[in-house]
């Protein structure tokens, strides 16, 4: 997928906004993070996007940020994003970057290790990120922000990979 003009560029972002927002409402309620679709869309803008997929996730926080009820089950705010689970929405950002650098290779093997390492940007940011703002230990933190999800996100990153295999 080439973004070779601007109307492909917004069009591709208005739509991955859409999907990660709506995968926002899709959300099974954990403590302190919820479990919700989001990470798949991030994945998937990386699929499709390429390295224009940082620009749907951008606007995504952007929007947040500014109060648009687009995070998880219609929260919105800076607030959102200084609180818990604020990690997990910024480590989208590196993580569309590393799909999409990834994408652009033809090998299966570069793509596979692109999706894997930009779940585990996620991980990194989201974790970081709860252990600072909750006041907790790393390892509390990542019991509580990590390891419940691992299944689900790799069942997310294989959906993420099929569908992109579809679309070659």
């Amino acid at each position: 997928m080439r973004m070779e003009n601007r109307a492909t560029l917004l069009s591709y972002s208005a739509t991955f906004i859409a999907l990660i927002a709506a995968g926002s409402w899709i959300s099974i309620p954990f403590i302190p993070v919820p479990l919700t679709l989001q990470t798949l869309f991030v994945l998937l803008a990386g699929v499709v996007m390429r390295r224009y997929a940082v620009v749907p996730v951008a606007l995504y926080l952007a929007l947040g940020a500014l109060n648009l009820p687009v995070f998880h089950n219609g929260t919105a705010g800076v607030g959102i994003l200084l609180g818990p689970t604020g990690g997990y929405l910024i480590g989208f950002l590196p993580a569309a970057l590393i799909a999409g650098l990834a994408y652009e290779s033809r090998s299966e093997l570069v793509r596979i290790g692109g999706l894997v390492l930009a779940s585990l940007s996620i991980y990194v940011a989201g974790v970081s990120w709860l252990s600072y703002s909750a006041g907790i230990p790393l390892i509390e933190a990542t019991v509580l922000g990590m390891l419940p999800f691992v299944l689900g996100d790799a069942v997310k990153l294989y959906a993420a990979y099929a569908i992109g295999k579809r679309l070659e």
